[in-house]
């Protein structure tokens, strides 16, 4: 449990779009531990709004960004990963700690130089891949990774996003529709294999059909995984599934649900990481890490 600390966190959110509506103002917002210092945004209107639904303060345009750092002690992003990289490494150079999303960057260079600011200034730093944080997933996995002898496992996360029809506001999301499912759903599929079954030690990627990506992996345990990640699949090839075999047997993921309560778990494990000075395990070198594989598999399957 999260001891609070004696005074708020003052934590500024960077972005306006869907996800920082739907899940990461709300959570911010209601946060006992958490005081919502502002919200930045490209677009004044929108950035306008969504502080207003939250009682706080308004930032736009090259200035508002400064002055955004200057009333946190930490930012939570939630903005394009090529942009999101940029303002990470500004904000963790004036030494605000960091509360990013998936993937960091979609470059080495872009992760490399946030975990770098981070590391020279000392900002603690969490990458909210979700299933670390679930309720009903992240006990999952840590049940997991304390036992040995798993031989294999086996990952399909494959979405319609982009199939005729769509109501999701994520679908207009020009990222995705760009980088494709190996770079949306892939850091939450490795985020649950590695500290499983350990890093990954050696990586074959394939391309298939619309955005699909093949992976075969190799781990440090010497278990083996093979992953099949896809945003343009037709509606009725949905399925999201991942399960390990060994000793213990076969178990699945389980289902989870309550984004804003996973995200308010990723602002509790920031709270413990900046009171105690330890680093969390999804952290943003961690995060570096999924991108160094997720580019590594990007150059191996033509995509």
């Amino acid at each position: 449990m999260t001891t609070l600390p004696a005074t708020p966190l003052r934590i500024g959110l960077v972005g306006t779009g869907p996800w920082a509506r739907n899940t990461q103002a709300p959570a911010l917002a209601a946060h006992p531990g958490v005081a919502l210092s502002g919200v930045w945004g490209r677009r004044p209107e929108a950035a306008n709004a969504l502080a207003a639904a939250h009682g706080t303060t308004a930032y736009t345009g090259e200035d508002g960004i400064d002055e955004l750092f200057a009333a946190s002690d930490a930012i939570a992003f939630a903005v394009p990963p090529d942009v999101q990289a940029p303002l990470a490494a500004r904000a963790a150079a004036t030494g605000r700690h960091l509360l990013m999303d998936k993937p960091v960057a979609t470059t080495v260079a872009g992760a490399r130089e946030v975990a770098r600011a981070a590391e020279e200034t000392g900002a603690a730093s969490v990458v909210f891949c979700t299933l670390r944080f679930a309720a009903e997933t992240s006990a999952w996995i840590a049940e997991q990774a304390a036992l040995d002898g798993w031989f294999t496992a086996r990952a399909e996360w494959i979405g319609a996003l982009f199939a005729p029809g769509t109501t999701s506001e994520y679908a207009a999301s020009p990222w995705r529709r760009e980088k494709g499912g190996l770079w949306d759903v892939g850091p939450h599929v490795l985020s649950v294999l590695i500290p499983v079954l350990g890093d990954v030690t050696h990586l074959t990627a394939a391309h298939g059909p619309s955005d699909t990506t093949h992976l075969i992996l190799r781990h440090t345990s010497g278990a083996s995984s093979t992953v099949t990640l896809a945003l343009g699949a037709p509606v009725g090839a949905v399925g999201t599934e991942i399960e390990l075999r060994g000793e213990e047997g076969t178990v699945m993921l389980p289902r989870w649900g309550d984004a804003v309560g996973s995200f308010r778990a990723a602002v509790d494990a920031l709270i413990d990481s900046v009171r105690t000075g330890e680093p969390h395990p999804c952290d943003v070198r961690f995060g570096l890490r999924l991108t160094e594989l997720l580019a590594e598999a990007e150059k191996q399957a033509g995509v």
